[in-house]
């Protein structure tokens, strides 16, 4: 008996059921009651819209199914029908989210409150289906949410909150929940399945198109023309610019109570924003994102054994960038090492350790950092790679200048 069988026999009670990632994201979904999901599977994940599509034709998931002919109108199809009022659902990566751009830009600025899962891989070229992060970290300046997953459990989980931090009114934002390919789309492991009624009432009802109320009965215009002789004036463009902005920052409130709100109703409590790991008295800290982290926890455990005062933050909440979560956190340590699996190619760096010297500079005192690059094209990140990197950490010393990034496993 699968996992989404077992789930349609009991629907209102709690269980454990052992399953890989892209079907726990499934699950997360089912329990989200979604009113229309479109699909066009892409490695690696595929088997994530699979499972939905079968739970739609077994009866298990009352939804529409858009089956269509490529990701832009998956996206395009999706847009149509929140405006509608509906709750969707969508997964996508690599090449797929670049083919669907055009509507992944405008759906923020249509403030649609969508999810979608991102289930990450590097990008073109040379050619890789593997696990990395730059499918993600090429968009993460287009208005989405970004939440990354460390775990099986998490990708559950977090799936459902993710439409209730969408549809808050102070959000109304999509969301892409992102969990590692190949580490987590086919990693198997046990999860509990929070019992369906439970959910259905921690999410409450649907709350997708109040702010645009489409209705055939009453034409209107959505998404005008601004700025210009013609248009209303780029007033308009900086309204609708400052309320996303808005939204964004509001929704690290909303994160927060939502995931607070969750561990208080099903007794399991993630990270938020980020999570700090044996940090209170450390003196070094690595920063990591996704599913490296667990080895990583690791490392730092073996060194903590050693005598080594390292700690760790990980990175759950990466869109909106939890700016002052993560200058309290690297105020409590004088030396920082970040772990990328992506790439920044204007900093020569990781996008992570990008956005760490931003919190850093908060803090108001010289903090020496260093970014590594591991984990491309589905390459293991192992403890090894990173008790090098904690060893290296440990020798910084503060000069002022850029350093070259540490590639983990150029040698492998």
């Amino acid at each position: 008996m699968s996992v989404a069988e077992t789930e349609s026999r009991s629907s209102n009670t709690a269980r454990s059921a052992v399953c890989e990632g892209n079907e726990a994201a499934a699950i997360g979904v089912a329990l989200a009651r979604p009113d229309v999901v479109a699909v066009y599977p892409i490695t690696p994940q595929s088997s994530l819209v699979e499972h939905l599509s079968q739970m739609i034709a077994d009866g298990r998931l009352d939804a529409d199914l858009l089956n269509v002919e490529g990701e832009h109108s998956v996206l395009c199809g999706l847009q149509g029908a929140a405006l509608a009022g509906g709750r969707t659902f969508t997964a996508t990566c690599g090449p797929g989210i670049a083919f669907m751009f055009e509507p992944y830009v405008r759906t923020p600025g249509l403030r649609l409150p969508m999810v979608a899962s991102l289930v990450t891989r590097d990008m073109l070229t040379p050619q890789c289906v593997w696990g990395g992060q730059q499918d993600a970290m090429v968009v993460r300046e287009a208005g989405w949410i970004q939440m990354h997953c460390e775990t099986v459990q998490e990708i559950l989980d977090t799936t459902v909150m993710a439409y209730k931090i969408a549809e808050h009114r102070d959000v109304m934002l999509p969301v892409n929940v992102c969990h590692d390919g190949n580490y987590l789309s086919f990693g198997v492991t046990r999860v509990e399945i929070p019992d369906a009624r439970a959910a259905e009432e921690f999410l409450g009802p649907a709350s997708i198109n109040w702010h645009v109320a489409l209705d055939p009965a009453r034409p209107m215009g959505v998404d005008p023309l601004t700025g210009g002789s013609g248009g209303v004036g780029p007033k308009t463009f900086v309204r609708y610019r400052k309320g996303q902005c808005r939204g964004m920052q509001n929704a690290l409130r909303v994160i927060r109570e939502t995931h607070a709100a969750w561990g208080e109703r099903f007794g399991r409590y993630h990270a938020p924003l980020i999570e700090e790991y044996r940090l209170d008295d450390a003196k070094y800290a690595l920063i990591t994102i996704g599913s490296m982290s667990g080895a990583a926890k690791d490392a730092v455990d073996t060194a903590r054994a050693a005598g080594e005062a390292v700690g760790l933050v990980r990175v759950k909440t990466f869109r909106p960038f939890p700016v002052e979560a993560m200058t309290a956190a690297l105020a409590k340590v004088e030396r920082v090492g970040v772990i990328d699996r992506s790439v920044s190619f204007g900093w020569n760096a990781g996008p992570v350790y990008q956005e760490t010297l931003g919190a850093l500079y908060h803090t108001g005192r010289p903090v020496p950092a260093i970014s590594f690059i591991g984990g491309l094209a589905g390459a293991d990140l192992t403890a090894e790679h990173f008790a090098r990197a904690i060893a290296i950490t440990r020798e910084l010393a503060w000069d002022g200048r850029p350093r070259e990034p540490i590639w983990l496993n150029e040698n492998d």
